[in-house]
């Protein structure tokens, strides 16, 4: 049985977006000698189809070293970094594969674990705009009213326009208790707002539930698929049985993904067999990963929730409970991420990951830049923002339905009508 995730010692494989999750502290490095680069590898470990283009990094690498005027820029560890940051780069596997140094790694691990520092949300490059792909629920972000979509234009007055991911995060991040201010853009709004956000140490409850007000039916929610959600979400469906559940609304909105194993493992307690993947490797080889029979079986009516912040792991139990016609998969397309990205450490303690296999639903279909497309589409209001299981605790009927979460009140209506 597989267990995945970062940290473990050799090649670590997850199922996520680049989990740039906005965390304090970038840092870290390594010291190369400056002496010609290509040099630092012997021969023999480099191909000779690549040898000219290895030996074109090292004539640019000297030249640097040797004639740019400001000498306190040349500075090799930032140097190697934007060198490995580029070659990744170039693969154009925007926001997923990516390099990360010693400290990137170490929050990316925290992020997992369920706890770090930032203001919580999950961003990424779409073409040269820095997108707001999900806010973690409770967080500074969520708070804020960052949704998916906003598209950041200024960090504290400052435009991004023209840098890469990696130096807007280190813009956003800073201390728990200082505040940042983010100018954005809405996709239906006509102007820029400033949005002020306080960081915070951020704590990630992987899955939390409520009875919906007025019904016998469970909203859970699944913010990311982090080490413990299977069994956090075991114990949510004996809570909700106990309180006399007779339906189950998923909600995949904003959820960035996560562990492989977990969404295997989750999928798995809602499927009765079959397969919960597809595994397409870079030779075109397909590897079926079926459902974990060790996994006790949920059989409650459903009904799925999925977003544009909907990625990665939270699209591949999307994509298996839809294939399987084992729930109703509601709302909008899912962002679209479908590759799998093994972990190759390097010997300073940063890593490389890298997607080495690409993901598909248990009838083939690709997640890829695609995504996954609902089967009934509902738009949420302009004006209103997602219902979850926290906000529940202090509404009554009339209330959650004030609120105008027109997805939310569709998956009732649908559950109703099974029940009945």
């Amino acid at each position: 049985m597989r267990h995945l995730r970062i940290g473990n010692i050799g090649a670590t494989r997850l199922a996520l977006i680049s989990l740039l999750w906005l965390v304090t502290g970038l840092g870290g490095g390594v010291m190369l000698d400056r002496q010609l680069l290509a040099d630092a590898v012997p021969n023999a470990n480099v191909p000779d189809s690549v040898m000219p283009e290895f030996k074109l990094i090292g004539e640019a690498w000297n030249m640097i070293d040797k004639v740019y005027v400001d000498r306190s820029a040349v500075k090799p560890k930032r140097m190697a970094y934007g060198a490995i940051s580029g070659m990744v780069d170039a693969l154009g596997d925007t926001g997923h594969s990516t390099f990360l140094t010693p400290q990137q790694l170490k929050e990316t691990r925290d992020s997992i674990e369920g706890h770090f520092a930032g203001i919580g949300a999950e961003i990424r490059m779409q073409g040269k705009q820095v997108v707001v792909v999900a806010p973690l629920d409770g967080s500074p972000a969520s708070k804020s009213g960052l949704r998916p979509g906003d598209v950041i234009f200024k960090v504290n007055g400052k435009d991004v326009v023209g840098q890469t991911l990696d130096q807007v995060v280190r813009r956003i991040r800073g201390p728990a208790g200082t505040k940042v201010v983010l100018t954005i853009h809405e996709p239906k709004a006509e102007h820029l707002q400033d949005v002020t956000i306080t960081r915070a140490v951020i704590h990630v409850h992987s899955v939390s539930w409520h009875m919906l007000p007025g019904t016998d039916i469970a909203d859970v929610r699944i913010a990311s698929f982090s080490k413990d959600t299977i069994q956090e979400l075991m114990k949510a469906v004996d809570a909700l049985r106990a309180a006399g559940a007779t339906g189950i609304v998923l909600d995949l909105r904003s959820d960035p993904g996560g562990l492989l194993d977990q969404a295997i493992k989750v999928a798995s307690l809602f499927l009765n067999g079959g397969n919960v993947l597809l595994e397409k490797d870079a030779q075109g080889k397909v590897h079926p990963v079926p459902v974990d029979d060790s996994i006790p079986t949920v059989q409650m009516p459903m009904v799925v929730l999925t977003n544009v912040g909907t990625a990665s792991a939270s699209e591949i139990l999307a994509g298996a409970l839809q294939d399987a016609d084992r729930a109703t998969i509601l709302g909008q397309q899912t962002f679209g991420t479908g590759t799998v990205l093994q972990q190759f450490p390097l010997s300073d303690g940063s890593a490389v990951l890298l997607a080495v296999e690409e993901w598909l639903t248990p009838k083939g279909h690709t997640i890829w830049h695609k995504g996954i497309k609902p089967d009934k589409v509902v738009k949420l209001a302009q004006d209103a923002t997602p219902v979850l299981p926290l906000d529940l605790r202090h509404m009554n009927a009339k209330q959650f339905k004030d609120r105008k979460d027109t997805q939310l009140l569709k998956a009732i209506e649908l559950l109703q009508k099974e029940n009945s």
